[in-house]
């Protein structure tokens, strides 16, 4: 469940983790950078383009936004309310934009990779006090949580469907956290008994 690495031969399947890293972050700000809702626009089908030529394919980008429809609605609503529908607009294509960005690089890289490049990146921090490993471990799982939980939200808000409880944020938003906090609990069992520990690293 928690490796969403599909295999490939692309251009971005072959580029280094960490430099996938770096184009992450450039790119994410850059979204939030751009002036406009057309701009915004035409990034997405950029991205989009990039789903296509990496072989993951248009139904690959959509699995990425598809469970957190809901939650682009509520969002989309409240803006409207406070400040206009283009601004709504806007604000839901950037936040799109956003995890279709990390879905190419958690669908890319494996985490074992990822790990890899931050911990190497990270190393600068270690004269401060810092844990690379550890810091690294949080980021990469934190970037894998994302399409994680988008899954987990879209499930649940499938079974309270067949409940007619879809339309209730309560109903959808307590199992939620209840499976995210068992989920979190699984990862640190798994990790206690694989014998990792970041304070020797």
């Amino acid at each position: 469940m928690f490796e969403l690495y599909r295999p490939g031969n692309s251009f971005l399947h072959a580029m280094r983790p960490g430099a996938k890293l770096l184009a992450l972050a450039a790119a994410g700000t850059g979204v939030f950078l751009l002036p406009g809702l057309p701009a915004i626009i035409a990034v997405m089908l950029a991205v989009l383009a990039i789903y296509a030529a990496t072989g993951l394919g248009l139904a690959t980008a959509w699995a990425q936004l598809r469970p957190v429809l809901l939650v682009f609605a509520i969002l989309f609503a409240a803006q409207v309310f406070i400040a206009g529908w283009l601004t709504g607009a806007f604000f839901i294509a950037r936040f799109a934009t956003l995890l279709l960005l990390a879905g190419l690089l958690t669908l890319t890289t494996r985490v074992s990779d990822m790990v890899a490049a931050m911990e190497i990146g990270f190393q600068v921090l270690r004269p401060l006090g810092l844990n690379p490993s550890k810091i690294s471990l949080a980021l990469a799982l934190a970037l894998r949580f994302i399409p994680v939980l988008a899954q987990i939200t879209g499930e649940v808000r499938e079974a309270q469907r067949v409940r007619g409880l879809d339309g209730s944020i309560i109903a959808v938003a307590i199992p939620v956290i209840v499976r995210t906090l068992r989920m979190s609990d699984a990862i640190a069992d798994a990790i206690e008994a694989r014998g990792y520990n970041p304070d020797k690293a």
